[in-house]
């Protein structure tokens, strides 16, 4: 289990989102270990964020071009949660699961496959800074070369019982002002036109497009508006985020938000709607399910699966039609907090996997 050695060397770099030198710092040891293995790397120069990279291998006829999805940044600031650490069972430390533990598993089997076959041919490894913070830098660079490729792995943390994921829900973030018209509260009430008032009749119909049976969620998360005691709120802003699991859903979502902005409750008042969809739905579908058979067949085990309500950048690569399926990083727990670790055995278990499933696709 050498390759624990390349993770402590990666997790000891603080690669927090905004911590542009370190994520940097980070890329260039991958990229490092990627060359060794004969990939040629497109560097997409950021300035205020680190940069993100695509390594390119060779090209043949014939062959599925296979695109691997990770990403190097982590949630935690400077001096928050640093370090790596490890017992007989567990390796601890920001980004062991979630996902630098997972750019080893796909770093590894590479090597694997390298080792086997002296070259690599039709994969390609996209590896961005800024999935933690919603990926709205990288989406495009995601979205534009996703064309590009037949099947994509992506190697966010493996479920509990080894599961692959197989959807994620859709996310938007969205946020509605409302205006009013301020008045004094004792002298000239009758003069006002409430802004908060009309917020809160907005907050009661937004909350009734929640179905949990469906999986969808309208959660209004942060409300801010008026001035003081004494005055009748002027404007009211609504923060609101959505999810849900289905392409219908999404839309009924949009539609709804839009009329909701759009009545006047509280006559007078006046609202506007801004925001958009940051991660579109990641829907099961048959072609997964096909894949999933294939691969074992090819390994000889059970790939158990599931759904997640989080979000990751396979749902950008599955909303262009690629066939994405995610969870393929090793089992761990606790991440986004300082107990973030990582299960030993299933980094083995999630290389070899890997290891027989690129060494199909190459012949």
């Amino acid at each position: 289990m050498n390759y624990l050695n390349d993770l402590e060397k990666i997790i000891n770099i603080n690669s927090y989102t905004k911590n542009k030198k370190g994520v940097d710092t980070v890329g260039k040891i991958m990229s490092s270990w990627l060359k060794e293995l004969g990939f040629e790397e497109t560097v997409f120069q950021r300035e205020e964020i680190g940069n993100h990279q695509l390594f390119t291998s060779k090209r043949k006829k014939n062959l599925k071009n296979i695109l691997l999805l990770g990403h190097n940044d982590t949630v935690f600031p400077q001096g928050t949660f640093e370090g790596f650490t490890q017992d007989d069972t567990w390796v601890y430390g920001p980004g062991v699961c979630d996902m630098k533990g997972g750019n080893i598993v796909a770093l590894e089997s590479l090597r694997n496959l390298y080792k086997n076959n002296n070259e690599i041919t039709n994969i390609d490894f996209l590896i961005v800074s800024d999935e933690e913070s919603g990926s709205d830098n990288s989406k495009h660079v995601t979205l534009d070369i996703a064309k590009n490729y037949d099947l994509c792995f992506v190697f966010e943390a493996a479920g509990p019982n080894l599961e692959v994921v197989t959807g994620r829900k859709g996310v938007g973030t969205f946020t509605i002002l409302v205006e009013g018209i301020p008045a004094h509260a004792g002298t000239s009430y009758l003069k006002g036109i409430d802004a908060n008032l009309e917020a809160s009749y907005k907050l009661q119909e937004l909350s009734k497009l929640t179905n949990l049976d469906l999986g969808t969620t309208v959660n209004v998360g942060k409300i801010t508006g008026g001035i003081g005691a004494n005055t009748i709120s002027p404007k009211c802003e609504m923060l609101l985020e959505i999810r849900y699991t289905t392409n219908k859903e999404r839309d009924r979502l949009l539609s709804s938000l839009d009329k909701i902005t759009n009545t006047s409750y509280i006559k007078g008042t006046t609202s506007t709607l801004s925001g958009l969809i940051q991660r579109d739905v990641m829907e099961a579908n048959e072609n997964q399910a096909k894949l999933i058979k294939q691969i074992e067949e090819i390994t000889g085990t059970t790939i158990p699966t599931e759904k997640r309500g989080g979000v990751s950048d396979a749902n950008h690569v599955s909303s262009c039609g690629v066939t994405t399926i995610d969870g393929f990083g090793p089992f761990g727990d606790g991440d986004h907090t300082k107990k973030e670790r990582a299960l030993k055995e299933t980094f083995e278990q999630r290389i070899n996997l890997m290891s027989d499933i690129l060494k199909y696709f190459q012949k």
